[in-house]
């Protein structure tokens, strides 16, 4: 009997509403992979390193390119909250965005296939999940209640059952695992070959360790709090900025009464990192997460804050109280917040700001885009 569902979507989901955004250093081959799904889209290349290098794109996708010069010069003196040399760098595609949705993704990762050998449209997976509500007050232990084939069961309170819009996607990977420097060490041949047909809600309160590499969200809902942080070139820590900006995006979401959801979809993570190379960046994060982790907990964000952007400033202010003692690195990432803040607003002022005469948004030219 044939499948009622076309094998190719005649009209892709949000095509006019979601960017893609890849930082990256090198031709973007692996876009070849990914051609059926990402096509119809618009990329934001984020390109870090030498602005000079000449970056590959194929034929036929819709994209804007920017370098370290096009961040120099959009954001003037604001630009040293955009990290160098670091993959970190991707945010910068956030602020120049003008869609309401966004998905980043690595240039080392590829398309997956589930346990029926069915190559796995990620995209439309993070859609799915963002485009349905998140329960983050109650846990449904059938998972996400919205997928198709489940529901809220037994004893689930009537009270929650409408959920609360959902901020952020976050997907998996099959292949190599995001492990720390420490368990690649000791587990250098281990690769993640389960795949776990679940999507859920973290519950209110919890923490967790985000990953850049395979990210939906929001961008209306939560997207000034998805700022990477400082990280790479002349910064004593790297490798924690999707983990920073995730403990930072989680506190603002439970305080604003959004939802995260992690599990589906998964892709293909094919090229594992040097771990004495990342024990060099990683290891002030990981003697430091022991208090950084107890501080997020701690968090309680004032009912005056009812913005992201106001939750954020907050948020910044309480990192170089609490945290500026632990190394003089806080007092700068704290600066470097509020900097980021201050660029998204000028990047992106309100509708309302944008309809006055002095109002207008800053026109954002990257150094190539597609033809």
């Amino acid at each position: 009997m044939a499948s009622s569902k076309p094998v190719t979507p005649v009209s892709p989901p949000l095509k006019d509403d979601l960017d893609i955004v890849i930082p990256t250093i090198r031709n973007l081959d692996f876009l070849e992979m990914w051609r059926p799904f990402f096509q119809p889209y618009h990329l934001i290349i984020v390109q870090d390193g030498d602005p000079t290098r000449t970056i590959r794109v194929p034929e036929g996708f819709d994209y804007e390119l920017y370098n370290r010069n096009d961040v120099n010069k959009l954001l003037g003196p604001k630009a040293s909250c955009i990290s160098f040399k670091d993959s970190a760098c991707r945010c910068f595609g956030f602020l120049v965005s003008k869609k309401k949705y966004i998905f980043t993704i690595d240039d080392d990762c590829f398309v997956a296939k589930d346990p029926t050998g069915n190559e796995i449209n990620a995209l439309a997976q993070h859609i799915s999940n963002l485009l349905t509500p998140s329960t983050p007050y109650f846990f449904n232990t059938l998972y996400d209640p919205f997928r198709e084939g489940a529901d809220f069961v037994r004893g689930y309170p009537f009270s929650f059952r409408e959920g609360v819009p959902t901020a952020i996607s976050h997907g998996l990977w099959l292949n190599i695992p995001d492990y720390d420097a420490p368990t690649q060490l000791v587990k250098p041949l281990e690769r993640n070959t389960r795949y776990v047909d679940a999507v859920m809600t973290i519950p209110k309160g919890t923490l967790f360790p985000m990953c850049g590499m395979n990210l939906g969200f929001d961008r209306e809902l939560i997207g000034p709090a998805m700022y990477f942080g400082l990280m790479g070139d002349g910064q004593p820590i790297g490798r924690y900025d999707d983990m920073w900006a995730g403990w930072c995006a989680k506190v603002i979401c439970d305080h604003l009464g959004l939802g995260v959801k992690t599990g589906l979809p998964y892709l293909w993570h094919s090229k594992a990192s040097n771990p004495f190379v990342n024990l060099k960046k990683e290891y002030k994060g990981i003697y430091w997460q022991e208090q950084l982790i107890p501080f997020f907990q701690s968090v309680a964000l004032p009912k005056e804050c009812t913005t992201v952007q106001e939750c954020y400033l907050n948020l910044a202010k309480l990192v170089k109280e609490k945290l500026g003692d632990i190394d003089p690195y806080f007092h700068k990432l704290s600066e470097a917040m509020v900097m980021w803040i201050e660029a998204w607003d000028d990047l992106n002022p309100p509708k309302e700001a944008q309809a006055s005469t002095n109002g207008k948004p800053v026109k954002e030219e990257p150094s190539s885009k597609s033809k």
